[in-house]
């Protein structure tokens, strides 16, 4: 019978020296949620370094066009720019003419007409002297529109054919450099033309040949001056239509000599005499 043991088994504590945490590569690692932040060997292949981050460029080319179109805007909106002086040419002409519309309303209401109508094609002047052609035009027709929305289409012909398109000749005569001689002559035939399609209007209107009425007068008052001189003869239509033509001519001559040497004494006094083409005795006592 073998005898029963029992094995007691010992249990020692043993107490060693601590051995140095060992800090190499392959065993720290840094557990975070952000896994591009972890260290790893530097022959991990999902190492990500400091170099590998790129600066990102903006695009210089689209920079320099981007300030290249800042810089034209800013030179179309200065002084000298297209931009700014085509609204300086709008502004002044819707000016002028409202200007000339206004002072143009008030004289026909007031009965004032005569003593501003040598005013009334100034503006036109201004505007072509100025701007160019162009700009005169377009004075002449929105100082036609505003007449023709203010006070009815008659006054806006009347201003049309009396004032307006011999403003539009002389500034466009003068713009150009044509001499007095050539300008009064043209503006005068203009404005003898305006006077007879005005008169041919009025007729129209108020159903009367004025035309006919002016010519029997001129007849009646010139063969009672023939008889009265003792001159038995009496005068045929056909010299009276002649004599009544030089007589509008000569009476839009004068007008328009008076109206040239007007505004070129009020356009010198503006500064801008190196723009005209004045006569010597005049340019003399300017």
């Amino acid at each position: 019978m073998i005898p029963l043991t029992t094995n007691q088994h010992s249990f020692f504590l043993s107490i060693s020296k601590p051995t140095p945490l060992s800090f190499h590569p392959h065993f720290l690692q840094l557990k975070s949620p952000f896994s591009f932040f972890s260290l790893s060997s530097p022959t991990d292949s999902n190492l990500v370094r400091v170099s590998n981050f790129e600066v990102s460029v903006f695009n210089s080319d689209h920079e320099e066009e981007k300030d290249k179109g800042v810089s034209i805007e800013l030179h179309d909106l200065s002084p000298n720019g297209p931009v700014y002086q085509k609204t300086l040419q709008l502004v002044e002409c819707s000016m002028f003419a409202a200007l000339t519309g206004l002072v143009y309303f008030l004289s026909n209401s007031l009965a004032i007409e005569n003593y501003f109508s040598c005013f009334f094609s100034l503006p036109i002047v201004i505007s072509s002297m100025r701007w160019g052609v162009d700009a005169g035009r377009k004075t002449l027709v929105a100082t036609t529109i505003l007449l023709f929305v203010l006070s009815g289409p008659v006054k806006a012909l009347t201003y049309l054919l009396k004032h307006g398109i011999v403003g539009y000749t002389m500034g466009t005569l003068w713009r150009s450099g044509a001499s007095w001689n050539l300008s009064i002559f043209l503006c005068t035939i203009v404005r003898a033309l305006g006077a007879v399609g005005f008169v041919l209007i009025s007729s129209f209107l108020i159903r009367e040949n004025i035309l006919a009425l002016i010519t029997i007068n001129i007849h009646a008052s010139l063969t009672f001056v023939l008889t009265a001189s003792g001159v038995t003869s009496i005068p045929s239509m056909n010299l009276i239509y002649t004599l009544f033509g030089i007589l509008v001519l000569l009476n839009s001559g004068c007008f328009m000599f008076l109206l040239h040497l007007l505004y070129s004494v009020f356009l010198t006094r503006m500064g801008m005499k190196s723009s005209l083409r004045l006569p010597r005795w005049l340019e003399r006592n300017i």
